[in-house]
């Protein structure tokens, strides 16, 4: 398969952001996550990957295990698209 690359704009919402920063800090090593108040994080990070739909849902995935109340709204751009997500659903995909 062919692995393109995304750059990752998103928020994470959660109930227990204790659990979840560990998570966030070992999947973002070389990524931007800062923490927005008191149970919410920024990320701006780039990874490779075959779709967006599998990155999010992998994303959303390893948050939810650690934190089930955990709320993700992502935008994945390539070169040629932008596609957005809340949780699992994708909501807009746009062309560059």
């Amino acid at each position: 398969m062919i692995k393109k690359r995304f750059v990752l704009v998103a928020s994470v919402d959660t109930e227990s952001p204790e659990a979840v920063q560990p998570v966030l800090e070992r999947l973002f090593k070389k990524g931007c996550l800062t923490r927005v108040g008191d149970n919410k994080f920024q990320i701006e990070a780039e990874l490779e990957g075959e779709n967006a739909k599998a990155l999010n849902r992998s994303l959303l995935s390893d948050l939810r295990r650690a934190e089930r109340k955990t709320r993700l709204r992502a935008e994945w751009k390539t070169d040629t698209a932008t596609e957005r997500y809340f949780d699992y659903v994708l909501k807009k995909t746009s062309k560059a």
